[in-house]
Protein backbone atom coordinates (compact mmCIF):
# COMPACT_ATOMS: atom_id res chain seq x y z
CA UNK A 1 0.00 0.00 0.00
CA UNK A 2 1.14 3.51 -1.10
CA UNK A 3 1.55 5.91 1.67
CA UNK A 4 -0.04 9.19 0.44
CA UNK A 5 2.04 12.19 0.73
CA UNK A 6 1.30 16.04 0.14
CA UNK A 7 3.90 18.53 -0.46
CA UNK A 8 3.80 22.35 -0.08
CA UNK A 9 5.59 24.52 -2.55
CA UNK A 10 5.90 27.87 -1.36
CA UNK A 11 8.06 29.14 -4.69
CA UNK A 12 9.56 32.10 -4.25
CA UNK A 13 7.09 33.30 -1.45
CA UNK A 14 7.59 34.13 2.43
CA UNK A 15 9.91 35.51 4.24
CA UNK A 16 11.82 33.87 7.36
CA UNK A 17 9.42 35.93 9.53
CA UNK A 18 6.21 34.77 7.74
CA UNK A 19 7.68 31.39 7.48
CA UNK A 20 8.02 30.92 10.99
CA UNK A 21 4.50 32.40 11.61
CA UNK A 22 2.70 29.08 8.66
CA UNK A 23 4.37 26.39 10.55
CA UNK A 24 3.67 27.69 14.15
CA UNK A 25 -0.28 28.02 12.87
CA UNK A 26 0.33 24.58 10.67
CA UNK A 27 1.38 22.48 14.21
CA UNK A 28 -1.41 23.72 15.62
CA UNK A 29 -3.87 22.49 14.24
CA UNK A 30 -2.19 19.73 12.71
CA UNK A 31 -3.31 16.39 13.79
CA UNK A 32 -1.90 13.07 11.74
CA UNK A 33 -4.01 11.80 9.38
CA UNK A 34 -2.17 8.69 7.72
CA UNK A 35 -0.51 11.13 4.89
CA UNK A 36 3.07 12.03 4.97
CA UNK A 37 3.93 15.40 4.92
CA UNK A 38 6.53 17.85 3.28
CA UNK A 39 6.80 21.78 3.42
CA UNK A 40 9.34 23.37 0.54
CA UNK A 41 10.12 27.20 1.59
CA UNK A 42 12.45 29.18 -0.17
CA UNK A 43 16.17 28.31 1.15
CA UNK A 44 16.04 31.63 2.97
CA UNK A 45 13.51 30.00 5.85
CA UNK A 46 15.30 26.19 5.61
CA UNK A 47 16.60 26.50 8.96
CA UNK A 48 13.99 28.45 11.17
CA UNK A 49 11.07 25.98 9.15
CA UNK A 50 13.50 22.93 9.69
CA UNK A 51 14.16 23.79 13.48
CA UNK A 52 10.13 23.92 14.14
CA UNK A 53 9.49 21.03 12.60
CA UNK A 54 12.35 18.84 14.08
CA UNK A 55 11.51 20.11 17.87
CA UNK A 56 7.07 19.52 17.12
CA UNK A 57 5.55 15.93 17.72
CA UNK A 58 4.59 15.50 14.28
CA UNK A 59 8.23 15.45 12.95
CA UNK A 60 8.43 12.09 12.05
CA UNK A 61 5.71 12.94 9.65
CA UNK A 62 6.34 16.22 8.64
CA UNK A 63 9.62 16.69 6.68
CA UNK A 64 11.35 19.21 5.52
CA UNK A 65 12.17 20.01 1.65
CA UNK A 66 13.86 22.41 -0.71
CA UNK A 67 13.23 23.64 -3.91
CA UNK A 68 16.24 23.23 -6.10
CA UNK A 69 19.70 21.88 -5.54
CA UNK A 70 23.27 22.19 -7.50
CA UNK A 71 24.83 18.51 -8.36
CA UNK A 72 28.09 19.67 -7.46
CA UNK A 73 29.41 19.48 -3.77
CA UNK A 74 31.03 23.01 -3.94
CA UNK A 75 32.61 25.40 -6.11
CA UNK A 76 32.84 28.67 -8.41
CA UNK A 77 28.44 28.31 -9.31
CA UNK A 78 27.40 31.83 -7.87
CA UNK A 79 24.06 31.74 -5.81
CA UNK A 80 23.54 27.95 -6.04
CA UNK A 81 23.12 25.76 -3.21
CA UNK A 82 24.38 22.37 -2.59
CA UNK A 83 23.17 18.92 -1.28
CA UNK A 84 26.37 19.31 1.61
CA UNK A 85 24.89 22.57 2.63
CA UNK A 86 20.81 21.48 2.08
CA UNK A 87 21.60 18.47 4.57
CA UNK A 88 22.88 20.53 6.90
CA UNK A 89 19.62 21.65 7.80
CA UNK A 90 17.86 18.32 7.99
CA UNK A 91 16.48 18.77 4.82
CA UNK A 92 15.01 15.47 3.70
CA UNK A 93 13.56 15.76 -0.16
CA UNK A 94 14.46 17.96 -2.72
CA UNK A 95 12.22 19.18 -5.80
CA UNK A 96 13.96 18.33 -9.32
CA UNK A 97 12.89 19.63 -12.52
CA UNK A 98 9.78 21.43 -11.75
CA UNK A 99 8.62 23.36 -14.75
CA UNK A 100 9.19 26.79 -13.86
CA UNK A 101 13.18 25.83 -13.60
CA UNK A 102 12.94 24.09 -16.84
CA UNK A 103 11.35 26.86 -18.30
CA UNK A 104 13.02 30.24 -16.59
CA UNK A 105 16.24 28.71 -15.82
CA UNK A 106 16.79 26.43 -18.77
CA UNK A 107 16.96 22.86 -16.49
CA UNK A 108 16.97 20.09 -18.70
CA UNK A 109 16.67 16.44 -18.59
CA UNK A 110 20.13 16.15 -18.37
CA UNK A 111 20.63 18.53 -15.72
CA UNK A 112 17.66 17.03 -13.73
CA UNK A 113 20.08 13.34 -14.08
CA UNK A 114 22.65 14.91 -12.84
CA UNK A 115 21.07 16.78 -9.70
CA UNK A 116 19.12 13.22 -9.45
CA UNK A 117 22.61 11.26 -8.92
CA UNK A 118 23.74 14.11 -6.16
CA UNK A 119 20.83 14.06 -4.40
CA UNK A 120 21.03 9.90 -4.00
CA UNK A 121 24.75 10.48 -3.03
CA UNK A 122 23.68 12.11 -0.07
CA UNK A 123 20.92 9.63 0.69
CA UNK A 124 18.26 12.20 0.36
CA UNK A 125 15.08 12.13 -1.84
CA UNK A 126 14.08 13.57 -4.47
CA UNK A 127 10.28 14.51 -6.03
CA UNK A 128 10.93 14.23 -9.51
CA UNK A 129 8.64 17.49 -11.35
CA UNK A 130 8.05 16.27 -15.31
CA UNK A 131 5.08 17.61 -17.42
CA UNK A 132 3.58 18.61 -20.65
CA UNK A 133 2.82 22.31 -22.14
CA UNK A 134 -0.77 22.92 -23.59
CA UNK A 135 1.43 22.69 -27.31
CA UNK A 136 2.60 19.54 -26.62
CA UNK A 137 -0.60 18.42 -25.11
CA UNK A 138 -3.27 19.60 -28.10
CA UNK A 139 -0.32 18.58 -30.41
CA UNK A 140 -0.96 14.28 -28.92
CA UNK A 141 2.52 14.57 -27.55
CA UNK A 142 1.99 13.95 -23.88
CA UNK A 143 3.12 10.51 -23.25
CA UNK A 144 6.04 11.35 -25.51
CA UNK A 145 7.11 14.63 -23.62
CA UNK A 146 6.87 12.48 -20.14
CA UNK A 147 8.55 9.47 -21.75
CA UNK A 148 11.36 11.51 -22.92
CA UNK A 149 11.64 13.12 -19.10
CA UNK A 150 11.63 9.61 -17.46
CA UNK A 151 13.94 8.37 -19.24
CA UNK A 152 16.73 10.79 -20.24
CA UNK A 153 16.20 12.30 -16.16
CA UNK A 154 16.57 8.84 -14.84
CA UNK A 155 19.00 7.75 -17.21
CA UNK A 156 22.15 5.32 -15.24
CA UNK A 157 20.31 5.63 -11.75
CA UNK A 158 19.22 2.62 -10.06
CA UNK A 159 16.04 3.00 -7.63
CA UNK A 160 15.06 -0.30 -5.67
CA UNK A 161 12.67 0.83 -3.56
CA UNK A 162 9.23 2.86 -3.71
CA UNK A 163 11.04 4.85 -1.15
CA UNK A 164 13.72 6.37 -3.48
CA UNK A 165 11.91 8.78 -5.51
CA UNK A 166 8.60 10.75 -5.69
CA UNK A 167 7.34 11.75 -9.10
CA UNK A 168 5.02 14.52 -9.29
CA UNK A 169 3.06 15.28 -12.71
CA UNK A 170 2.74 18.61 -12.80
CA UNK A 171 0.62 19.30 -16.68
CA UNK A 172 2.26 23.26 -17.35
CA UNK A 173 -0.43 24.19 -18.70
CA UNK A 174 -2.17 23.83 -15.31
CA UNK A 175 0.07 25.24 -13.40
CA UNK A 176 -1.23 28.87 -11.46
CA UNK A 177 -3.75 28.85 -14.16
CA UNK A 178 -7.13 27.86 -12.49
CA UNK A 179 -7.11 25.05 -15.26
CA UNK A 180 -7.15 21.51 -13.87
CA UNK A 181 -6.88 18.41 -15.89
CA UNK A 182 -10.17 16.26 -15.65
CA UNK A 183 -9.68 13.09 -13.74
CA UNK A 184 -9.91 10.98 -16.62
CA UNK A 185 -6.63 12.92 -17.92
CA UNK A 186 -5.44 12.88 -14.86
CA UNK A 187 -5.29 8.90 -14.49
CA UNK A 188 -4.71 8.30 -17.95
CA UNK A 189 -0.89 10.15 -17.44
CA UNK A 190 -0.64 8.55 -14.23
CA UNK A 191 -1.32 5.24 -15.33
CA UNK A 192 1.51 5.79 -17.94
CA UNK A 193 3.86 7.24 -15.99
CA UNK A 194 3.34 4.20 -13.68
CA UNK A 195 4.01 1.80 -16.88
CA UNK A 196 6.89 3.69 -17.85
CA UNK A 197 8.66 3.00 -14.40
CA UNK A 198 7.51 -0.20 -14.51
CA UNK A 199 9.39 -0.95 -18.03
CA UNK A 200 12.93 0.96 -16.75
CA UNK A 201 12.70 -0.33 -13.19
CA UNK A 202 9.94 -3.57 -12.62
CA UNK A 203 6.24 -3.97 -12.07
CA UNK A 204 6.53 -4.25 -8.44
CA UNK A 205 8.97 -1.62 -7.71
CA UNK A 206 7.06 0.71 -10.14
CA UNK A 207 3.91 -0.61 -7.82
CA UNK A 208 5.63 1.44 -5.00
CA UNK A 209 6.48 4.56 -6.18
CA UNK A 210 4.26 7.55 -5.15
CA UNK A 211 3.02 9.68 -7.83
CA UNK A 212 1.63 13.06 -6.81
CA UNK A 213 -0.42 15.74 -8.89
CA UNK A 214 0.56 19.27 -9.10
CA UNK A 215 -1.88 21.94 -10.90
CA UNK A 216 -4.01 24.48 -9.32
CA UNK A 217 -4.55 21.74 -6.29
CA UNK A 218 -7.09 23.01 -4.01
CA UNK A 219 -9.52 22.41 -1.12
CA UNK A 220 -12.35 22.45 -3.64
CA UNK A 221 -10.90 19.27 -6.08
CA UNK A 222 -8.19 17.38 -4.03
CA UNK A 223 -10.99 14.71 -3.47
CA UNK A 224 -11.70 13.87 -6.87
CA UNK A 225 -7.93 14.10 -7.73
CA UNK A 226 -7.07 11.72 -4.68
CA UNK A 227 -9.94 8.97 -5.26
CA UNK A 228 -7.78 8.42 -8.59
CA UNK A 229 -6.10 4.46 -8.65
CA UNK A 230 -2.74 6.10 -9.31
CA UNK A 231 -2.51 9.18 -7.73
CA UNK A 232 -1.09 9.24 -4.33
CA UNK A 233 -0.66 12.93 -3.64
CA UNK A 234 0.14 15.91 -4.74
CA UNK A 235 2.09 19.01 -4.93
CA UNK A 236 0.90 22.09 -4.00
CA UNK A 237 1.75 25.44 -4.85
CA UNK A 238 -0.66 28.40 -3.84
CA UNK A 239 -2.67 26.26 -1.99
CA UNK A 240 -0.13 25.81 0.43
CA UNK A 241 0.77 29.28 1.27
CA UNK A 242 -2.21 29.94 4.12
CA UNK A 243 -2.52 27.44 6.94
CA UNK A 244 -5.86 26.99 6.68
CA UNK A 245 -5.99 26.16 3.27
CA UNK A 246 -3.40 23.59 3.49
CA UNK A 247 -4.84 22.05 6.62
CA UNK A 248 -8.33 21.64 4.92
CA UNK A 249 -6.88 20.63 1.94
CA UNK A 250 -4.60 18.15 3.71
CA UNK A 251 -7.82 16.72 5.04
CA UNK A 252 -9.59 16.44 2.43
CA UNK A 253 -7.41 14.60 0.27
CA UNK A 254 -6.53 12.06 2.54
CA UNK A 255 -9.58 11.16 3.79
CA UNK A 256 -10.59 10.34 0.58
CA UNK A 257 -7.75 8.29 -0.51
CA UNK A 258 -8.21 6.74 2.74
CA UNK A 259 -12.06 5.86 1.61
CA UNK A 260 -10.45 4.41 -1.61
CA UNK A 261 -7.79 2.01 0.44
CA UNK A 262 -10.47 0.83 3.34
Amino acid sequence: MRKPIIAANWKMNKTIKESKLFVQNFLFDYAPIGCDIVICPPVTSLSSVGSLLSDSKHSSSIKLGTQNCHWEENGAYTGEVSLTMLKELAVNSVIVGHSERREYFAETNQTVNKKLKSIYSQNLRPILCIGESLEQRESGNTFTVLSTQLNEGLDDISITSGEDIIIAYEPIWAIGTGNVATPKQIQAVHSFIRETLAILYSQSIAGTIRIQYGGSVKPANIESIMQLKDVDGALVGGASLEPDDFLSLIQIGCKAKEQILS
